[in-house]
């Protein structure tokens, strides 16, 4: 496996080794030692989602409060994704900044998301079926969302804005600047306290 970080401080782009003939492919598309080694720190899998989206559907921004919050890695197992990582932690050298990986079932690539980072992804392709393990169960209570058409995080979706497909919840989502003043956004601090509880010793 091949771990590359994003332009959001501890996110990673994962790509792994694919053995392929004949028959078909082969790939460990997860290692919790190779991603220990990679980020120095542990990954505790307590939950894992899958969800399958028609092309133009936009899912997120999603995080969840410090602690726990939810550390994610996501990979796409039919069809493909533009996943993104947005720096929310207020106090990040990279605070509103994002980055994005494409995932797919031919480069079988992963992105590792931690915990107070925003993730959102949109579907390229119809029947987009995504994969998550993540480090915390789902809590309806500590759950946020922030609009992900905000203009001042400006994400670039590769689809023409009428092509995008939103829920109610995500549209009716704060703007990052009045999630900030609302106070529900994790700290840098906050997260770099949470992830030294979770470095590798």
């Amino acid at each position: 496996m091949e771990f590359r970080e994003l332009n959001v401080p501890g996110a990673f782009e994962v790509t792994p080794k694919k053995f392929a003939d004949d028959r078909g492919l082969f790939t460990e598309w997860f290692r919790d030692d190779h991603l220990a080694q990679a980020t120095g720190r542990t990954f505790t899998t307590v939950q894992a989602n899958l969800s399958v989206s028609r092309r133009g559907v936009v899912r997120g921004i999603h995080f969840a409060m410090i602690p726990p919050s939810q550390a994610k890695y996501v990979t796409c197992v039919a069809g493909a994704v533009l996943d993104y990582a947005i720096d929310i932690r207020t106090g990040s050298p990279a605070f509103g900044t994002w980055d994005a990986v494409t995932l797919d079932d031919v480069d079988r690539r992963g992105i590792f998301i931690p915990e107070g980072v925003g993730h959102a992804f949109v579907a390229l392709t119809d029947n987009a079926t995504v994969s998550y393990l993540v480090t915390a169960p789902f809590t309806p209570e500590r759950e946020f969302g922030i609009n992900p058409l905000d203009a001042d995080i400006a994400l670039d979706f590769p689809l023409k804005r009428g092509e995008l497909l939103l829920s109610p919840k995500d549209t009716d989502a704060p703007s990052l600047a009045v999630a900030e003043k609302l106070g529900i956004l994790p700290t840098w601090a906050q997260a770099q306290d949470f992830y030294g509880t979770l470095r590798n010793e």
